[in-house]
């Protein structure tokens, strides 16, 4: 995690394509010492540019209000995704407030190799903080139509003032803690538009 950075901007020549919001989905993953948790997020909307196979730039909104829980069913389910959305009175501010703060952003800065690895690198907005991060991403293009591959990444929710249960923002949590780091999976299909 680093301080934001410049958006990138694309050639005239790059094409612009739509992410499809219903085949699209971000899969997390959360830890404490008594279990872990996991669900999805939708995106709400995306476009980005692309030369050929190289993305160049690229906008992504993120709908918190569609955080859902995989792992559990019935009350506890809808007790946890209440929790995460922040729509419990009085721990609104636990987790991502969703009232307050609907949407999330990813803004792309650019792509590196590492390793022989493609990182996609960008600008992640969270309760109006943001960060850059850069993750391992694999991108197919086949015809007018993209998919973009995240391998699993963590990002430490702290640094988006995501603190809640969190011992390294609070003391004598004891075993009553959740890991700071969250696991992300990104998969997202798009066609040109």
């Amino acid at each position: 995690t680093a301080e934001a950075k410049e958006a990138a901007t694309a050639q005239a020549e790059a094409a612009e394509f739509q992410v499809d919001t219903a085949a699209s989905v971000i899969e997390w993953q959360g830890e404490k010492p008594t279990g872990t948790h996991t669900g999805t997020i939708k995106v709400a909307e995306g476009t980005f540019k692309a030369n050929d196979s190289v993305i160049e730039s690229g906008t992504f909104v993120i709908d918190m209000n569609s955080i859902v829980v995989t792992d559990l069913e019935g009350d506890e389910k809808s007790n946890l995704e209440a929790h995460l959305k922040g729509t419990v009175e009085g721990k609104e501010g636990d987790f991502f407030n969703v009232t307050k703060f609907p949407e999330a952003k990813f803004e792309v800065t650019g792509i590196t190799e590492e390793e022989g690895q493609q990182m996609l690198q960008g600008n992640l907005t969270i309760k109006e903080e943001t960060k850059n991060i850069a993750f391992p991403v694999s991108i197919n293009k086949d015809g007018e139509s993209f998919e973009i591959t995240s391998e699993e990444f963590t990002i430490d929710r702290t640094k988006w003032n995501v603190n809640y249960g969190s011992k390294s923002v609070f003391e004598g949590l004891g075993d009553k803690f959740i890991n700071d780091e969250v696991e992300l999976k990104i998969n997202l299909k798009a066609t040109k538009a």
